[in-house]
Parts: C-alpha cells; structure tokens; sequence
C-alpha cells in the first residue's frame, strides 16, 4: 500500500485462542510485537493495524466495518449471525459444542428429555453461552416441534428476556457452565476438546450440535475496495502458508548418481524436487519438500539409497498460484 493510504485493521482473539494466535503470527511475519498491559500489537507491515479483543465480539466488529479482517472461531459467527466472509480455516483452536446432562439421567438424546419434561409438563432449564445456536438447535428437534410447535424458546439473561415458550428456558452462563447441573439447570451447552471437564463433573455427552475452528474473517465490504483487498490477499497468503507450513518437512540429502532415479521414485514432493550436481564427480544434491506425516515412512528408504540428510521445518508454504487464480477469479 502507498504511503498515506487507508490501513487494514485487524482484530485478534483474547483468551483461549490467544496463545496459538500469536503462534500462527509469529510464522507469517517476521516480527510481532506486543506491548505490557496493552491490547495492541505491531507487525512488521505499517500497513496492518492490530489490536486485541474477545473472540465473541470480533464477528459483529467485522460484520459492522470497524475491523477489516479478524480472527475469532467460527462457533461465534454462527452465534452472532455476523455477516462476514469466513476466508481462511487456520485449523487451530478446534472444539465441540455439545449438549451435556447429569450421567444418571435416563435420556439418549435432549430430545428425548424434551419429549418426557412436555408430558410431564416440566420446565427444562439449559445452561449455555451460546444462546442463539442454542435456541436454533432446539427449534430444529423433532419433540421440540411436535409438543411446542413454532413458538421459540425463552432466552433468561439478567437484562432481558426474549422468546415466548416458558417450559423451555435457556438461560445464559457466565462460565463454569459444567457445574451448574442439576441444582440450577437440568442440562448444559457447552465448549469441549477432550470431554474430560464434563466427565468430571458427572456429566454424560448426549448430542453434538457443532464443530468449530478459528477462522480468519473479513468484511463483505472491505473485500469490495481494491486497496484493501489487495492487503488482505497479501494477510491471506501469509497466514495460509502459515497453517501449510506446520504440516511439511524441507528435505535436502545427497545420493548417488546411481540411485538417483530411485530416489525420486520413492520421496514424494509437494510438486517435483529440486536436483543439482555436486562438485563432487557422481553425486547429486536433491531439495524437496514432503508431508510431514510421510517423514518416518521415508527414514528407512533414504538410508538405503541417500547419504546424509538435512531437514527443515519451513515458516511457511506459500500458494502464489492460488491465491493468483483467487484474484482472477
């Protein structure tokens, strides 16, 4: 971008996506700064404007233009029903969003606890953070339709209350969600990785209503401005040859002229390796770059046919290609 142009403004995550963000930005940039006791970070492009906030407001700050680009999980633009265009999967920061309730109760599903509290004309009471997805996964169970029809949920915060249906109530959590059951509610939506936390807590998994990572979203609008979409294809292809970087290995080995057809046959490379001679008459180095997940499979062939190996985890994998056909396109 020219000197006095618009910057891009970009908001990142506080909280449990905090530390792997930082992660992934210190991968696509060469320098991330960020002050004591501060909310604001400094990359090594003037261009970019960083600050830090909750990864539940980023959505909405993005959809209303006060952020071009921002990081949150993909779990909060549902919520918020933020008009946003989720660009980028980074591919950390993966939960499930699960519907949890005391393991000594009876029911296979919520909606079979939904079905037993309507005939016994009992108010079910949820815990959630997540009110709207919430509310939207119980309007779409078969028992909730059947014994309460299209009325919606009634949604309990301390400042207000929305929906008409009283004998389902969700009301909202301000955290330690799993320990609410069963004295103040009779079950719980709630954030898990390993399910360990619920199980803790006696609670037993009965539904999945979502998965979700951390995306890198961007105003609808922002994408429309040429000057600004070129400095956020420019964020883009840094934090995508991030998230690539991690999966492979950088190879370089020498072998043998010999074996040199060999070889090629038996390393897989992202597109062909690079192959020059050697002062050494014969002997030929290779470059190449393999998935990670292939590293161990390939120790015990490179020992048969190659001599010497050094490996590399790159910063980065960069899609130039790609991302010029995206701009095309």
């Amino acid at each position: 971008m020219a000197a006095g142009s618009t910057k891009v403004r970009f908001a990142i995550p506080k909280g449990s996506l905090e530390s792997a963000t930082f992660k992934l930005l210190e991968r696509a940039w060469t320098r991330v700064n960020r002050k004591d006791r501060t909310y604001r970070v400094y990359l090594d492009d003037p261009d970019i404007v960083v600050k830090m906030l909750r990864p539940q407001e980023i959505p909405n700050m993005v959809a209303e233009g006060l952020y071009d680009v921002g990081i949150t999980g993909r779990d909060w633009v549902g919520e918020t029903d933020s008009d946003v265009n989720p660009i980028l999967d980074l591919e950390y920061g993966r939960i499930r969003l699960v519907v949890a309730y005391p393991e000594d109760y009876e029911y296979d599903t919520l909606d079979d606890m939904i079905a037993d509290y309507a005939k016994r004309n009992k108010t079910l009471r949820i815990s959630s953070e997540y009110l709207t997805t919430t509310s939207k996964f119980i309007r779409d169970l078969p028992a909730y339709k059947r014994h309460h029809n299209s009325e919606s949920p009634m949604i309990v915060t301390p400042w207000i209350r929305l929906g008409t249906n009283k004998n389902v109530q969700i009301h909202l959590s301000f955290g330690a969600t799993e320990a609410k059951p069963p004295e103040e509610v009779d079950a719980i939506v709630d954030v898990t990785e390993t399910g360990t936390t619920l199980r803790q807590n006696k609670l037993r998994i009965a539904d999945e209503v979502l998965t979700s990572s951390a995306h890198l979203i961007a105003n609808k609008s922002s994408l429309e401005d040429p000057d600004k979409r070129e400095k956020i294809y420019d964020i883009v292809t840094l934090m995508r040859g991030a998230v690539h970087g991690v999966k492979y290995l950088h190879l370089y080995l020498n072998v043998k002229e010999d074996n040199l057809d060999e070889l090629i046959r038996q390393v897989p490379s992202l597109k062909r390796p690079t192959i020059s001679k050697l002062s050494e008459p014969e002997w030929f180095g290779v470059n190449t770059v393999i998935p990670k997940e292939e590293f161990y499979k390939l120790i015990p062939k490179l020992r048969k046919v190659a001599q010497g190996l050094v490996v590399h985890e790159p910063r980065q994998i960069l899609e130039l290609e790609e991302i010029k056909r995206d701009e095309e396109n």
